[in-house]
């Protein structure tokens, strides 16, 4: 009999009532730590002429990604240990500290500091969230609920940048941060008030040498994926120092977790064959899913001259077709009890709408550009949450939250090399292309000028401008048919992901029954 069991009580299952008010509380969490990875990019230009800190702007994104993708996997292994609802209180009192501290920053050293600060709830927010899901509700009728949390993600990418432009035009900068306090403290007293969860009694040692091996191979990778190309050569030494800590720190991350008595990210769990193949097809996931949500709307701003607020609400039809597949596909999941076919078609679609995208003109209009994008929404929602569903169905309860952070860290450290490699990507190619129109003077300032952000544009002479734009629409079809072969690898991710019958009861209940069970089966041959 495992500690779980030892240590439970029967519990029944939740009513839907109880599940909705929990859930209530943990979409707003999801919500709001999604929302601040996107949600800074409308407002970096003002704050960089506030705090006179143009330098240092891409560290207000990057420390918030470095900090939440590093605290994940600690984040599992802690709820596993110590109960998920008592960490999980803390990640978002230690997210809601950093966004009132970064809406009171006085200068960028402050906010980049204070940004990491707020990664490092954030990361404990999305991680333990799927995890306290696995807790109240049974894995057959999970599918009904989590397609909620997929809607709230693509939200979330979408709003990010409204809302940014939104408060830094008719408010301040500032009340990008100041608006987590509200809701962030309501998603805390509901927590507090509706969420109980069975405590278990587990010895557990941290490990510390672990932790701080994957935090350096982790900054290593996502600072040589924001750098290269762009702030250094590929071929610097700054940027072939960065990849060699990468792959040093890494082997001797695993061997460490190879001989630690309680590993960060158990290997073990890799045995598992639907853990390792939900692994790789949420890291591809999240990989493909930023190209998409990222760069569709900087073609918007760049091409049609749209502002970062109008960009963002042409993104609709993205969030309409992740809508209806995310619940439709979730519902059909508790109704049939089958999930492999969704992640099959989800990459099929997907796929395809990169390949309608890399067909994309100066003058494609904007139905088109709809129902591509209606496309690419219907894949990513039939395919966001079964990665969860799947391993959480699989692994027993001790280590339900060391396997759902463990496939969340690999499709956030996806989605930040996914933004980074097609971003390296459509600036080479628009210089390739500006090179071979332009004297390699004029073109190099042209590139150096729209890194520095799209209202730049208006600036360049007309005659150049045209150039500009023409290279650009190549850049970006290029970068889509890039991006294909990721969501094919995806696609065959999908085809050897195995089912497996999903539970029609929670591991708590069945732990409380088997313990109830022998109870009466002691009491019979006494």
């Amino acid at each position: 009999m495992t500690p779980d069991s030892l240590t439970t009580q029967h519990v029944p299952e939740k009513t839907h009532g109880e599940i909705m008010s929990v859930l209530i509380a943990l979409m707003i969490a999801m919500l709001l730590a999604a929302l601040d990875q996107s949600i800074v990019a409308t407002a970096l230009p003002r704050i960089a002429s506030d705090l006179n800190g143009l330098t240092k702007l891409s560290w207000v994104v990057t420390a918030y990604l470095i900090t939440s993708a590093i605290a994940m996997p600690i984040y599992g292994k802690l709820g596993d240990m110590l109960g998920r609802k008592k960490i999980f209180q803390i990640a978002i009192i230690i997210f809601l500290a950093g966004s009132a501290l970064c809406g009171l920053s006085q200068n960028m050293e402050q906010l980049i500091f204070f940004r990491a600060l707020q990664g490092i709830g954030a990361g404990g927010m999305m991680s333990l969230n799927m995890a306290i899901i696995g807790d109240i509700i049974p894995p057959r009728q999970r599918g009904r609920y989590q397609g909620y949390f997929g809607a709230v993600w693509g939200i979330a990418s979408i709003a990010g940048p409204v809302l940014g432009g939104i408060f830094t035009d008719d408010l301040t900068w500032r009340w990008i941060f100041y608006i987590n306090l509200p809701l962030g403290i309501l998603a805390l007293s509901l927590i507090a008030s509706r969420l109980h969860l069975v405590a278990h009694k587990i010895e557990h040692r941290i490990d510390y040498l672990g932790s701080a091996l994957l935090s350096v191979a982790i900054v290593s990778l996502i600072l040589t994926t924001v750098w290269g190309g762009l702030t250094y050569a590929w071929t610097s030494w700054q940027i072939l120092s960065l990849i060699a800590t990468t792959l040093v720190f890494s082997v001797l991350f695993v061997i460490r977790e190879l001989k630690a008595t309680e590993p960060v990210i158990p290997l073990s769990l890799f045995k598992n064959e639907i853990v390792s193949v939900s692994t790789v097809l949420g890291f591809l996931t999240g990989l493909a899913m930023f190209a998409s949500l990222i760069y569709i709307p900087l073609y918007q701003q760049i091409v049609r001259g749209y502002s970062p607020t109008k960009s963002g609400l042409l993104m609709l039809p993205i969030v309409v077709g992740l809508f209806i597949s995310s619940i439709t596909s979730g519902r059909l999941i508790t109704k049939y009890g089958h999930y492999r076919i969704f992640p099959i078609i989800g990459t099929s679609l997907m796929t395809i709408g990169m390949w309608l995208f890399s067909h994309v003109s100066l003058t494609t209009s904007y139905f088109t550009l709809s129902l591509w994008m209606f496309v690419i929404g219907l894949g990513l929602g039939l395919l966001m949450q079964v990665p969860i569903v799947a391993v959480q169905n699989s692994v027993e309860h001790r280590q339900l939250g060391t396997a759902t952070s463990t496939v969340s860290f690999f499709r956030t450290i996806g989605s930040a090399l996914g933004g980074s490699i097609f971003g390296a990507i459509l600036i080479s190619r628009i210089t390739g292309y500006l090179g071979s129109t332009l004297p390699r003077s004029i073109s190099t300032k042209v590139v150096s000028g729209l890194s520095s952000g799209v209202e730049q544009i208006s600036h360049i002479p007309v005659l150049i401008r045209h150039d500009l734009l023409s290279a650009y629409v190549h850049s970006f079809h290029d970068m889509f048919l890039i991006g294909i072969p990721f969501g094919i690898a995806a696609f065959i991710s999908a085809l050897l992901l195995r089912e497996k019958p999903l539970r029609e009861y929670t591991r708590e209940r069945a732990a409380g029954q088997a313990l109830e069970f022998g109870e009466e089966k002691s009491k019979l041959n006494a």
